[in-house]
C-alpha cells in the first residue's frame, strides 16, 4: 500500500469519527483532494486509492491535470479570474470560489455561450480578514436572490476559509458560515440549491465537519508536505 493510500485511509477515518461526533453520515461528506502542488503520479496514486475528487486552484493545472484524469471529478478552488472562466465553466464539476457579483456574471455569460449549467458556491468571508476573498451576507443574498435571472449557473451553496490557527480556534467561522446558509435557505429562492458548505481542510476539517460541512478540501493531510 502507497504512502498516499495509508493517509487516505486515515483521513476517511477523520472523518467517520467528525460525523460520528456531529451525529451525522460520513456519506454526506465529499473530500476534496487538493493536488494543487501534487505531480500526475501521486494523482494516480490517489485515483487507485479510491479519491475521485480533486481541486485545482489555477485554470492552467486544471485543464490540463483535467485532460490527465478525465474520469475524475475536478474541482476548481482557487481564485478565479473573468478572464480565465472560459478554460473552467464546463469542465468543473463545481467552482468554489465565485467571490464577486462581477464573477458571477462572467461564469454564467460564459457558460450560456457554452451551452452548459455550471454548478458554484459562492466564497464568503466570514472571518473578515482582508487576505481572505468573499462575498459578505448581503452579496451573497443578492446573489441567490438574483439567482433566476442567470440561468447559467447553478448555485449550490458556500464555501468559506477560516483564519490559520488550532481548529478549536476556526469553528466559530465555519459555524457562521453554516448559519449563514440557513439564512439563505429560509429565502426558498428556487433557482438556488443551497445544499453544500465546503469547509475546513487539513488542519480543522474534522471540526468544519462537526459544524456542517459537506465538502472538506484536504491536500497536506492526503499528499504529505
Amino acid at each position: 500500500m502507497s504512502a498516499i493510500a495509508e493517509r487516505y485511509r486515515k483521513v476517511l477515518r477523520e472523518i467517520a469519527d467528525a460525523a460520528d461526533v456531529a451525529g451525522r453520515d460520513p456519506a454526506e461528506i465529499t473530500l476534496v483532494a487538493v493536488s494543487k502542488t501534487v505531480g500526475v503520479s501521486e494523482i494516480a496514486q490517489a485515483a487507485a486509492a479510491g479519491v475521485h475528487d480533486f481541486g485545482e486552484n489555477r485554470a492552467l493545472e486544471f485543464t490540463g491535470k483535467q485532460g490527465l484524469f478525465p474520469r475524475e471529478r475536478w474541482h476548481f478552488i482557487g481564485t478565479l479570474q473573468s478572464n480565465k472562466a472560459k478554460q473552467v465553466v464546463g469542465r468543473a464539476a463545481l467552482i468554489h470560489s465565485i467571490d464577486s457579483a462581477g464573477l458571477l456574471d462572467a461564469v454564467d455569460r460564459r457558460a450560456r455561450e457554452a451551452g452548459v449549467v455550471q454548478p458554484v458556491l459562492l466564497q464568503v468571508s466570514v472571518s473578515g480578514e482582508v487576505s481572505k476573498h468573499g462575498m459578505t451576507f448581503e452579496e451573497a443574498e443578492d446573489a441567490v436572490r438574483g439567482a433566476h435571472e442567470m440561468p447559467g449557473v447553478s448555485i449550490r451553496g458556500l464555501m468559506t476559509m477560516a483564519p490559520l490557527g488550532r481548529p478549536e480556534s476556526t469553528r466559530w467561522v465555519f459555524r457562521e458560515c453554516a448559519e449563514w446558509m440557513g439564512r439563505l435557505q429560509s429565502l426558498h429562492c428556487d433557482a438556488a440549491e443551497l445544499t453544500e458548505l465546503s469547509m475546513g481542510m487539513s488542519n480543522d476539517f474534522g471540526v468544519a465537519i462537526e459544524e456542517g460541512a459537506t465538502i472538506v478540501r484536504v491536500g497536506r493531510a492526503l499528499f504529505g508536505r
